[in-house]
């Protein structure tokens, strides 16, 4: 996937600034992309720019008192089409990319407890990150059935990552039994 398709992908549920927009790609902020998409200030405004040239996007520039002007971008008719024809397509399975599995591969090179502190910190970050999701869950998804549409795909998202993290928790169970 490119940071196009994502960037689109948020702004068809409202216009917003290059500044909120990239506020939308920090997983620290609650429903946000950035949980499975990541990008920085200057790609994400790069992009806002070429997707403007490309027609794909416009911007209505907004006076402010006391800050510089700011732009609000608005999906054009033809971004929504070129983001329809996308989510069409079909996709390939995302390639597993992660150094924690490399290191482990070669893990016999260093002494288990090595492997297990590792092991032991990153199990931390997929329990904070799962208790982040559960708690939007909690606070936001009641009753999935009577959610609108957009938030219904928005709450698949979610699910996906709570059952990621629960996956990846059970799997670092099962190898922790195997190292110690």
């Amino acid at each position: 996937m490119s940071l196009t398709y994502a960037i689109l992908s948020v702004l068809v549920s409202a216009p917003s600034s290059g500044y909120d927009l990239a506020k939308r790609f920090n997983p620290s902020v609650e429903g946000s992309v950035g949980f499975f998409w990541n990008a920085t200030f200057q790609q994400i405004y790069r992009e806002l720019n070429r997707l403007e040239e490309k027609q794909w996007l416009q911007a209505e520039s907004v006076q402010q008192e006391n800050r510089p002007d700011k732009r609000i971008y608005t999906l054009t008719a033809m971004g929504k089409q070129q983001l329809c024809q996308w989510i069409a397509e079909p996709e390939e399975m995302a390639p597993i990319k992660d150094d924690l599995l490399v290191k482990l591969y070669a893990g016999h090179l260093m002494p288990s407890q090595t492997m297990l502190a590792k092991l032991e910190a990153h199990r931390r970050q997929h329990q904070q990150r799962l208790a982040i999701y559960q708690e939007i869950k909690s606070q936001n998804c009641q009753n999935p059935q009577a959610l609108s549409k957009t938030l219904k795909f928005q709450y698949m998202t979610l699910l996906r990552g709570i059952h990621y993290e629960t996956g990846w928790l059970a799997w670092c169970d099962e190898i922790v039994l195997l190292l110690e």
